[in-house]
């Protein structure tokens, strides 16, 4: 077992260029939960209360969105596992599931299956309204080049030694829609490695767009793979706060794949060399981060990135 595991998970506080996009995601989960003018106001003064907090308070920008979901969940009188963006992930699920054969063919039809695939999964990341507001992404142009983005950072060889090495990969999915190109990339690794077993992990609860086992169970992946819940309410996966199954897992998985911006924030402090972080980088904080371009892909080891 990897002692890196065993450490603690220090999340570094929220960044200023968050604290719009925290209150722009308070604001759009509100509007998507058909909230009145006046409710709408409570949950965007509560969020920005505790972006305050943050400031002498161990808070992240996932516990804050995860506030943000509760508030609004209590200001429609719904139960606690109420689904916000219900509807259009059913709707991101069924869109990508449509073009799942296309892009089962570019990858069949490759001379490089397994980074056909990878481009593919991580294009697919920009299926995120966390990141970006739901009208602004316009998901049948987004799809039709995902396999056009080019990567900033590519540390595909230590990825592909890893897995030849691996007997168990702990695959941690980002959001619904997405987990369709998520399938692709496991199918290849499944034919590239048949011994290697594979377990995938989503939501514990709906937050923002992320996928949960419905979702999972929706597009077929706890078919395909065994499926678990991290046992996370956030989007992103804070290690302490997930189950303990989750992690067992994560502490005895040779290779991880960690999918999208909320599992790289939060897992990132861990500098964990069998992390590899596979995502496309939507926004300005996310680059100063990962250290490339906005608008690319990386694949990025994990215990290399800050030292980059």
């Amino acid at each position: 077992m990897n002692s890196i595991a065993k450490k603690k998970q220090h999340l570094t506080g929220i960044a200023v260029d968050c604290h719009s996009c925290i209150i722009d995601q308070a604001r759009s989960a509100a509007r998507f939960a058909d909230l009145a003018e006046d409710q709408t106001r409570r949950v965007i003064n509560g969020a920005k209360a505790n972006i305050k907090r943050s400031k002498t308070m161990p808070l992240s920008a996932q516990h804050i969105v995860r506030s943000v979901a509760d508030t609004v969940i209590k200001e429609r009188g719904e139960s606690p596992g109420f689904d916000i963006y219900a509807q259009v992930k059913e709707q991101s699920n069924v869109l990508s599931l449509s073009y799942m054969e296309r892009f089962q063919k570019k990858i069949d039809n490759s001379n490089a299956p397994l980074e056909t695939g990878l481009q593919i999964a991580a294009a697919g990341n920009i299926i995120d309204f966390g990141a970006k507001n739901h009208g602004a992404v316009n998901l049948d142009k987004e799809l039709e080049s995902l396999d056009e983005i080019p990567f900033a950072r590519y540390d595909f060889e230590p990825f592909k030694q890893a897995l030849d090495r691996a007997v168990m990969l702990l695959y941690i999915c980002d959001n619904s829609g997405e987990i369709v190109f998520d399938m692709l990339l496991i199918k290849e690794i499944k034919q590239e490695y048949p011994n290697l077993q594979i377990i995938a992990a989503v939501r514990e609860k709906p937050i923002i767009n992320d996928a949960t086992l419905a979702d999972a169970r929706a597009v077929g992946l706890d078919r395909l793979v065994t499926t678990i819940s991290s046992g996370s309410v956030y989007p992103g996966t804070i290690l302490p706060e997930t189950t303990q199954e989750f992690q067992k897992l994560f502490a005895s998985a040779d290779v991880m794949l960690s999918k999208g911006q909320g599992n790289f924030e939060t897992l990132l402090p861990l500098a964990d060399e069998r992390l590899f972080f596979l995502l496309r980088i939507k926004c300005d904080h996310m680059a100063v981060l990962s250290k490339v371009k906005k608008d690319t892909l990386v694949l990025m080891q994990g215990d290399k990135i800050e030292r980059s």
